[in-house]
């Protein structure tokens, strides 16, 4: 029996879920301080429940057209109020963003949107000394000797499910590769081994990742939750939160903790006696690195496996570099299907106090950030932008801020040594064992605040 069998411990978990709902509010006040909308780049002239509807839902086609309408910076209005998003597409502007003073340039402001479900102690929420400690705290399960530990779980999840395709088989890349990268957070991340407890996580996980822009919006609107979606997204969100505090408070408990590698354990170790994560604040670093490592890691496999399956030439090199050993051409490899194929559109900070970016002078309360989408499609900082071409990233990389999939500065995705190493993993199992041709052509989707194939990457392995 786990501590979530009890009903005083379930109503417990409720009354945390409930509470983080209120405190969570995207739009609630205070969330940023109030904003002076003069002197801003140019911008549509939309009204605001517009332009949030297409930089959320249809971003692929509007963020071009207001770059190539408005030029390198421009400003998009989005709800709460008509606040100014401020995009920029030049490196050395996201540079002067990244290299931004911490006290200023506020990450967990600009990411406010995924309050309610990650939690106000989420890495990607939190801000200065609050995210200094989390951060110092979850670094040492992600550095290079911990990466070491993990990889030959991910090369075992990995080999069990290529071990279940067939020759000709015909399917979505993306949802194989959402099933793998799922059982590697549960095994690896949450340590979960026994079948019973990963087959009551998957569905709800899955339900949480599978979300639409409404739906994350419907966040901010309190009465829509008992409606339809957002109503089946809360109780979701609900069931979620007592598996994972089921979890956190067995694993306390256990006699083998020191010995364990999965993550969980190593983060309920972290820290010195007086100043370790509490129960809350692992659930929200869980969910947060589910949510950030999972699906994230999945489409650009997905993209990977669809451009390879395009590219005879391209896809015999991948092939030999999964035979002979040749991590880093299947790095490459990933690293151009994220440059080609961004999951996330910007990398966004709030503005606490007035500050200048890219010779323009933006009041507290803006939110700015580096386009990750124009960025990556630059021909300026990319020759040939639209072609797949792994050898970019051969022996060199592109120049500094042009390819920033993981964001930048202190505020670097804390798991990207741990994507790539997977991706890598995953791409060797796969190459070695099949090769692979795409079936149709796709193009990108936005689910959730992220983007996919909206075909979900067929191809066909022999």
């Amino acid at each position: 029996m786990t501590t979530l069998d009890q009903p005083e411990a379930t109503a417990d978990v409720s009354a945390l879920t409930a509470r983080r709902f209120e405190r969570m509010r995207p739009f609630g006040g205070g969330s940023a301080p109030r904003f002076d909308t003069r002197g801003l780049p140019p911008g549509p002239r939309w009204p605001v429940w517009l332009q949030s509807v297409a930089l959320l839902r249809f971003r692929h086609t509007f963020v071009p057209r207001m770059w190539r309408t408005y030029g390198d910076t421009f400003t998009v209005r989005i709800v709460p109020g008509g606040r100014p998003l401020v995009l920029f597409t030049r490196p050395e502007h996201a540079k002067e963003i990244f290299a931004g003073d911490p006290e200023v340039f506020h990450a967990g402001k600009g990411n406010a949107i995924l309050g309610p479900i990650m939690g106000e102690h989420s890495l990607l929420l939190q801000d200065g000394r609050e995210h200094k400690r989390a951060r110092a705290l979850l670094m040492p399960a992600f550095n290079g000797h911990a990466l070491r530990g993990y990889r030959g779980l991910v090369e075992e999840v990995a080999r069990e499910e290529v071990g279940r395709w067939r020759a000709g088989d015909d399917f979505r890349s993306l949802d194989r590769m959402n099933a793998l990268t799922l059982e590697v957070i549960l095994r690896v991340v949450f340590g979960v081994t026994d079948e019973h407890r990963l087959a009551r996580l998957r569905p709800c996980v899955n339900r949480t990742v599978n979300i639409s822009p409404a739906v994350l919006l419907g966040w901010g609107y309190p009465a829509l939750q008992r409606f339809g979606p957002w109503k089946r997204t809360v109780e979701n969100a609900y069931r979620l939160d007592e598996l994972i505090y089921a979890e956190i408070r067995e694993r306390r408990t256990t006699t083998d903790l020191e010995q364990r590698t999965d993550v969980l354990s190593r983060l309920i170790l972290a820290g010195d006696e007086g100043d370790r994560l509490t129960d809350e604040e692992l659930r929200d670093q869980l969910v947060t690195l589910l949510l950030a490592g999972h699906e994230t890691t999945a489409t650009a496999l997905a993209w990977a496996l669809y451009e390879l399956g395009r590219d005879p030439a391209q896809r015999a090199v991948a092939r030999e570099a999964a035979r002979s050993g040749d991590d880093d051409h299947l790095e490459a490899v990933l690293k151009e299907s994220l440059r080609l194929h961004p999951v996330i559109p910007m990398v966004v900070r709030t503005l606490m106090r007035p500050a200048t970016v890219g010779g323009w002078d933006l009041p507290a309360g803006a939110t700015v950030g580096p386009s990750i989408l124009i960025t990556h499609s630059r021909a300026d900082h990319h020759r040939d932008p639209e072609r797949f071409d792994p050898a970019r990233f051969l022996g060199h990389n592109p120049p500094v801020n042009t390819w920033i999939p993981f964001g930048g500065g202190v505020r670097r995705c804390i798991g990207a040594g741990f994507s790539l190493m997977e991706g890598v993993a995953v791409l060797r199992q796969v190459l070695t064992a099949y090769d692979v041709r795409s079936v149709e052509p796709d193009r990108p989707k936005v689910r959730n605040i992220t983007s996919v194939p909206r075909r979900g990457a067929r191809i066909r392995v022999g």
